[in-house]
């Protein structure tokens, strides 16, 4: 019997309209392939992980090229294992990646510095003076804050920048010749005036102002790339870039492509967050939350960024640095142990075991504290950070609480930004979670819902994450109604009909987060400490 769905994709790839859409994480380039009815059809990945160099968060960008054309052609080999084609054609193409930091080029497009990630947070002093100047809260890790810095350090090569871009942009702009940006990755280099689309003019001029009375030969607004919301065009795939993605040379050039966005913007579509009051949690090596706003806040919160969903609309954002990262850590630690007894294990089945341990544990983690500052965490004051795992003696010492410790611990910063958010008014009646943390059926939903005492929706799509959003946006690009906006589009042709596992917080785990949560804010004079003399 000749299974529908199966026939349909193979047809999409056939005719060359299945659609594509890449992000490059922070530890894992994805790709996923999506068909007519938005379902993945076929996935692709590649590992990677930043650099710390020169006390910096980086990724070389020949790291980036390699890791593109790795990712693709495992797509393209799955394709072939999968449907015996050769994925030749594309309808659309959308890639995204993690948002912020500085890549800046000279007028000969030439790499003027490393890349700096999100992950740094040595920009302090120009995100506080770009604070004050602007009366908008300006994180440390946005582009702008990145180029202030430099001016404030007195970098050589800030005179010669001729353009400044996100990673998503850089990869776009490589594939396309085009120098454009989603609004919602433009919001995370500087401040988006959602009335208008694109940045705040006045603050283009205050800026300009600095600029230009410190000897700066270039205006703010001429290094920014171009802002376009989702569903504008934004170029199509050039014959140079069409072999940057797959140098075998049988991928064809002339596929449109959507708006490069961040990794935000894709995980708002992935759970089809992006109308007003809704909101999504995206767990990964960073850990944020997305809420979409219907009324302006009442001041500037430094716990909170403002920044947009892809179609332009407000949006505030609790972002922490460090999310996964020394969970993955651990885990490695417990599948060698395992490899050491002679029963090596996958890593992903290492996780699912670890992950589901949390569930049996006591409900505030037997007294244990656990910090996943791996880099610096802003929120709490800390430019560097230091892991941690602390207890008493009277404390219980397992499995079961260490990983509930460990699951914790990843939301304590998060569940501090949110009680800011929810101290303006916003109701949090629902948030949809998506990324590895979710993985494990029920597990990350559970905790989650505990830490945040509101009810957690989980979608099919959860570990696909931003790949498919992306895919998603392209998707939207090729095939939306001209007066369609992208909230509807979701909801009528996206989520339509899609099964959403909604679990509310069980009481006892409500209570169990707050005694962790009061452990956790007591003990950052611990972190602190260790920051200071380690």
């Amino acid at each position: 019997m000749i299974d529908p769905i199966t026939d349909r994709a193979r047809e999409a790839i056939a005719a060359g309209t299945a659609v594509l859409g890449m992000e490059l994480g922070s530890t894992r380039i994805k790709a996923v392939l999506i068909g007519p009815d938005h379902e993945p059809i076929g996935v692709g990945s590649h590992a990677w992980e930043n650099q710390f160099v020169d006390r910096r968060w980086t990724y070389a960008l020949d790291a980036v090229w390699e890791g593109v054309q790795a990712c693709y052609a495992d797509l393209a080999a799955d394709v072939r294992r999968r449907f015996g084609l050769e994925l030749t054609g594309l309808g659309a193409l959308g890639v995204s990646a993690m948002m912020h930091g500085y890549l800046a080029f000279d007028a000969e497009g030439e790499l003027l510095v490393p890349f700096r990630t999100w992950r740094n947070t040595s920009t302090g002093r120009a995100a506080d003076e770009l604070t004050r100047l602007f009366d908008f809260h300006v994180p440390q890790r946005w582009s702008i804050a990145h180029l202030r810095q430099a001016m404030l350090d007195g970098e050589e090569h800030v005179s010669r920048v001729a353009q400044i871009t996100t990673l998503a942009g850089y990869v776009h702009w490589r594939l396309t010749g085009r120098r454009v940006i989603g609004v919602g990755d433009a919001s995370g280099m500087f401040p988006i005036d959602s009335a208008t689309g694109s940045y705040v003019a006045g603050m283009i001029d205050r800026f300009d102002e600095v600029a230009s009375a410190e000897g700066m030969p270039w205006r703010a607004g001429d290094l920014l790339p171009t802002v376009l919301s989702a569903g504008q065009d934004a170029g199509t795939l050039t014959p140079e870039g069409a072999l940057l993605l797959d140098p075998t040379g049988t991928l064809r050039p002339g596929v449109p492509l959507c708006p490069p966005e961040g990794d935000a913007g894709t995980g708002m579509v992935a759970t089809g967050s992006v109308a007003p009051l809704t909101g999504n949690v995206s767990a990964g090596t960073s850990i944020f939350a997305m809420v979409v706003l219907d009324h302006e806040l009442d001041r500037m919160h430094p716990e909170l960024d403002m920044v947009t969903t892809p179609s332009g609309d407000p949006v505030a954002m609790v972002h922490c640095n460090n999310g996964a990262s020394e969970v993955d850590a651990w885990a490695g630690v417990f599948g060698e142990f395992a490899t050491a007894l002679g029963a090596p294990a996958e890593p992903s089945r290492v996780f699912e075991t670890l992950f589901r341990a949390a569930l049996t544990a006591d409900a505030d983690g037997g007294g244990l504290l656990t910090y996943n500052f791996l880099s610096g965490e802003h929120n709490v004051g800390l430019a560097e950070g230091r892991p941690m795992v602390v207890r008493t003696p009277d404390s219980t010492l397992n499995l079961a609480n260490f990983m509930r410790a460990q699951l914790f611990g990843m939301l304590g910063t998060l569940r501090l930004g949110m009680d800011v958010l929810t101290g303006e008014g916003v109701r949090i009646t629902s948030m949809y979670g998506h990324g590895g943390f979710f993985r494990t059926e029920g597990v990350g939903q559970r905790i989650l819902a505990a830490a945040l005492d509101a009810p957690v929706t989980v979608g099919s799509s959860a570990g696909e994450g931003g790949a498919w959003g992306i895919a998603v946006l392209a998707a939207f690009l090729r095939d939306r109604a001209a007066d369609e906006s992208l909230p509807d589009y979701l909801r009528t042709k996206v989520f339509a009909g899609t099964q959403l596992a909604a679990m509310d917080p069980d009481p006892a785990d409500v209570a169990g987060f707050a005694t962790f949560m009061e452990r956790f804010e007591r003990g950052l004079a611990v972190e602190r400490a260790a920051v200071e003399r380690l």
